[in-house]
């Protein structure tokens, strides 16, 4: 999902449409079958865009489906940020966001396919996902709320487990999701410095109503012990 402003004319419009279309089409594939191998005859078919438009936008199939991994991050970022939007707590982004993820297994299936497929090798990407994950670890060990950590170490874990919950969840049909997310969650959040009772009822706090922000919430300080 692209947050740039939108074309000014016609030519433009339909410029920006093809490669929307290119970048579905790519997302399409990566979900379903989670690799690169088809060909760009095939991916303009799909797109229903003319072959000799791929060139227009992509120099290669690489360089299309890495916009196509990109293109799902930030539609999970931004899915994710709205539905949080309000929660001053980083530990409860934390808990929160792990939980709203094992849920889009269910509600968004070919994104979280894509996150699943390719997600690692961008955890330390510049892309929306790890923006956000690095601006809540800041926030959390600022307020002293997380122990301070290299930023770095911090969301390889975070992505690492998340990616792990994805996969556990598309593997495990009969595996409650949420209660999964919830006891990952609490394992995230004493693992960045929460004591025990703190970081159990962190991980099972509500979450907000999709159809409104929640309203902020507290944040405990020196909760890491320091």
């Amino acid at each position: 999902m692209s947050t740039s402003a939108p074309p000014s004319n016609r030519f433009e419009r339909r410029r920006a449409e093809t490669r929307r279309a290119l970048i579905r089409a790519a997302r399409q594939i990566l979900a379903e079958a989670g690799d690169a191998g088809a060909s760009i005859q095939a991916i303009a078919e799909r797109a229903d865009v003319g072959f000799g438009s791929f060139y227009n936008h992509f120099q290669s199939k690489t360089e299309l489906f890495d916009a196509a991994v990109v293109d799902a991050l930030e539609e999970f970022g931004q899915s994710t940020d709205e539905r949080l939007a309000g929660i001053d707590d980083p530990a409860e982004l934390v808990a929160a966001g792990f939980r709203l993820s094992a849920r889009m297994a269910d509600s968004h299936p070919e994104l979280m396919q894509v996150l699943r497929r390719r997600g690692l090798g961008h955890i330390h990407s510049d892309n929306g996902l790890s923006r956000r994950a690095l601006r809540d670890l800041g926030v959390g060990v600022a307020s002293g709320r997380f122990t301070a950590v290299d930023p770095a170490v911090a969301l390889t874990a975070l992505g690492g487990t998340l990616l792990s919950l994805v996969e556990l969840r598309f593997a495990r049909s009969d595996l409650d999701g949420d209660e999964a997310a919830v006891n990952l969650a609490e394992m995230v959040l004493r693992m960045l410095g929460l004591l025990p009772d703190d970081a159990h009822e962190v991980a099972r706090r509500p979450l907000p109503d999709p159809a409104s922000p929640a309203p902020p919430t507290r944040v405990a300080t020196n909760s890491a012990g320091e």
